[in-house]
């Protein structure tokens, strides 16, 4: 081509090459300036049907004026039949280029994003779409000006496929899923390609990803990506959302026009502060670990007492302040293991952990204690403590003062500070706490009711344990909230006990915590539930519970960006809780962020496999993005998993209908009211079916059932898109008046259609 004259262009020399054809300068010979040539292969140019069609997207693509879309100016035809693409020639690189040198600042790749959305908006207003949005098709002049090359080549292909020479026609890494199933697109599938981008520029690399076509393709129909706050953990909660809502696989999830896309990117960009002035580093916040004592006891079942220690330390440094403390969930997973403590440090984001080991025989403990510094190893501090058991608290404030005294900690309140507080200072009472602790930390079966027993008999031995009617407060809340027991056989138990240990120790960060569940779930008092949430979290801010309840709380009152803030807060705090993943999910489904609850449902099962909740949302985000087949099978995990507690084959049924699949819906719903008979079954449960068939009235039947009964976690269960069925429906919007709660009827979202 170099030196060749096509039509009124000469040729001057080239300037790359890819599947979609070969680029040059070249120049105008009738105006004097330079142009982009673009000679397309003869692979795609052989159907003379697609070449017309061609053509004619070329000639709409021409008639775009817009500052951030590359002219067309002419389309000629050359002797062997290829086509040539006479375009502006921009000056600079492309954003694939510049992605090559590594991820972009959060303000750059707004700004570029923005340039992206606004030259859509022009071509979607003229009834084009691109199809092909990458980096590669994203030129950034010297002057940082964004310009959309290559118009109407991705329809020239049509959509996936690869040529018989086997060349890729399109891009699977930035294809939106409907046009990976092949399906016809409109511009929204530039709007999902656009979000790939920025996903792209701000991580350094796309969320799809994999070894072949097929794993990329896969990846973009059936899995999330992974969360781009976890890759970039100080993006700004909001601009979190936008490539989240970008990425919806569902069409219907995403930005329905280019415009809403643009606004919301200026939004962020327009939000973020202003560039600090150079200032000296900050000094860096101790930082430590605790990790599960390991039982040297010959007594297996002594587990709970090694875990009990740990936690307690946890606990006690975690309301000191001036040091952060990784959580107990976190610390957990490392539980048994011969693990590298360099490691650890780095999972948990910590400079030192300590570690040891306790052997309890009789009333005899001995603790042996080791604190390590992650960067190279030593141990900075060791000790064996040989006392009688009723001494563990005083074994625990040495270790403590110890950690306290190598961080350099200043203790606020002066060094006669006492930093353990005792539980209670009766030993039975305090062995029965530790179990009560063991099994609420577990998922399986039955686990509650076992802690809800230990707590009670703790708080018979000793009734002025606080922490003990604090942990009554919050079993009796969860076993209520899953539907295992009618509400009015527990609710006044779980108040009672709330209050008891609100009075017995204000300051006590569990108390504050089971007043706000019981506030939240059992009175539905929003105010309250927020104020005591915020009080544990005051008490003590290295706990990720209270962040990640209260951020559950707030979505049925419509504030959904400050529940955002504190459910990334909570994560941070927690980033291996299956738990706090789990309440995550279910936060982001409130909020009808799909991809995002999706991502942190499935992150909470690749913790915990068992977590039968997990099992039963994860199915439910999975239906609500079409992936049906998926959805039953993990709703059906969730059941199977907690012999069909009622709850879940409630959930199970509305994920059956929403596969189509309504006789078997129609059959849990008879079987939920056979049991009815003879067992618990939350109108919950039943509503959720009758949602999924489309019989709303039979489902406000069982919704005004449930609020009779004081529905435990009413405002939470009704703010799912599961309800959006009836929810404009008057009843609805009556019945959640009544309640005090008529934000539940203007929750944003698109119902969910049987």
């Amino acid at each position: 081509m170099l030196g060749q004259t096509v039509s009124h262009y000469r040729v001057l020399h080239p300037l790359g090459a890819g599947g979609m054809g070969e680029v040059y300068l070249a120049e105008d010979t009738h105006l004097g300036r330079k142009v982009a040539l673009k000679v397309l292969p003869p692979d795609l140019t052989r159907d003379e049907c697609a070449k017309a069609r061609f053509i004619r997207e070329a000639r709409s693509a021409s008639s775009l004026d817009h500052p951030n879309v590359c002219t067309v100016y002419d389309i000629e035809e050359m002797p062997d039949g290829r086509l040539v693409l006479a375009m502006a020639y921009c000056e600079g690189e492309s954003l694939k280029a510049h992605l090559a040198r590594g991820p972009l600042p959060i303000a750059e790749a707004l700004d570029l994003a923005a340039q992206v959305a606004d030259g859509l908006a022009e071509a979607h207003a003229r009834g084009v779409v691109h199809r092909d949005i990458k980096p590669a098709n994203v030129m950034v002049t010297k002057t940082g000006r964004v310009k959309i090359v290559d118009f109407g080549l991705a329809r020239l292909s049509g959509t996936v496929g690869v040529t018989t020479t086997g060349t890729m026609l399109g891009t699977p890494a930035y294809m939106a899923p409907e046009q990976a199933r092949g399906e016809e697109v409109d511009g929204r599938a530039d709007l999902w390609a656009l979000g790939v981008v920025l996903y792209e520029m701000l991580t350094g690399r796309p969320p799809f990803s994999g070894d072949s076509m097929e794993a990329v393709l896969y990846g973009i129909l059936n899995r999330a990506p992974e969360p781009i706050d976890r890759l970039h953990p100080t993006l700004p909660p909001a601009l979190v959302r936008v490539v989240n809502r970008a990425l919806a696989k569902d069409p219907r999830g995403r930005y329905q026009q280019a415009e809403q896309f643009l606004a919301d990117l200026r939004a962020c960009r327009e939000s973020l502060p202003a560039k600090p002035q150079a200032r000296e580093a900050e000094p860096r916040v101790p930082s430590i670990a605790v990790l599960p004592f390991f039982n040297m006891s010959p007594d297996p079942d002594q587990e709970y007492f090694c875990e009990g220690l740990s936690e307690e330390l946890i606990g006690a440094l975690g309301r000191l302040g001036g040091v952060r403390v990784a959580s107990f969930t976190s610390a957990l997973q490392f539980r048994g293991q011969a693990a590298d403590i360099r490691r650890i440090g780095e999972q948990l984001n910590v400079d030192t952990v300590l570690e040891g080991s306790v052997r309890k025989a009789g009333d005899r403990l001995r603790v042996t204690a080791q604190l390590v510094n992650v960067g190279d190893g030593y141990h900075l501090w060791s000790e064996r403590y040989d006392r009688r058991l009723d001494d563990v608290f005083a074994v625990q404030e040495d270790i403590a003062r110890a950690i306290v005294e190598q961080l350099k900690v200043n203790l606020i309140g002066g060094s006669d500070r006492r930093l353990v507080s005792r539980v209670t200072a009766d030993m039975d009472a305090y062995q029965l706490y530790l179990r009560a602790r063991y099994h609420y930390g577990r998922r399986y079966a039955g686990a509650l009711e076992q802690a809800l027993k230990c707590f009670e008999q703790a708080a018979a031995k000793d009734p002025a344990c606080a922490a003990a009617h604090a942990g009554i407060a919050g079993c009796l809340t969860q076993v209520g909230f899953w539907g295992l027991v009618p509400p009015e056989r527990i609710a006044d138990r779980a108040r009672s006990a709330a209050a008891r240990a609100v009075a017995l120790d204000e300051r006590l960060p569990d108390a504050q915590w089971g007043l706000g569940l019981t506030s939240a779930y059992f009175d539905w008092d929003p105010v309250r539930t927020e104020r005591a949430f915020r009080r544990a979290i005051e008490l003590n801010p290295n706990v990720a519970d209270s962040c990640v309840y209260l951020g559950v709380c707030l979505p049925p009152t419509g504030r959904f960006d400050e529940a955002a803030v504190l459910l990334d807060q909570a994560i941070s705090l927690d980033p291996v809780s299956a738990l706090v993943a789990f309440l995550a999910g279910a936060s982001f489904l409130m909020m009808r962020d799909y991809t995002r609850a999706l991502a942190e449902l499935e992150r909470a099962l690749e913790m915990d496999p068992g977590f039968a909740p997990a099992h039963s949302l994860r199915g439910f985000a999975l239906s609500v993005l079409g992936r049906c087949q998926e959805a039953v099978a993990s709703a059906e995990r969730g059941a199977e998993l907690w012999a069909r507690a009622p709850i879940l084959t409630g959930a199970l049924g509305y994920v059956l209908a929403s596969a189509g699949r309504r006789d078997e819906t129609r059959a849990l719903c008879e079987d939920l009211r056979r049991r009815a008979a003879s067992e618990f079954v939350s109108p919950v449960a039943v509503s959720m079916t009758y949602c999924g068939l489309g019989e709303e009235e039979e489902a406000l039947d069982a919704i005004e059932e449930g609020i009779g009964q004081r529905w435990v976690g009413c405002p939470v269960y009704l703010s799912l898109a599961v309800y959006d069925v009836v929810r404009h429906h008057p009843r609805f919007v009556q019945l959640v008046e009544g309640i005090g709660w008529p934000s539940l009827a203007h929750l944003a979202g698109t119902a969910i259609k049987p």
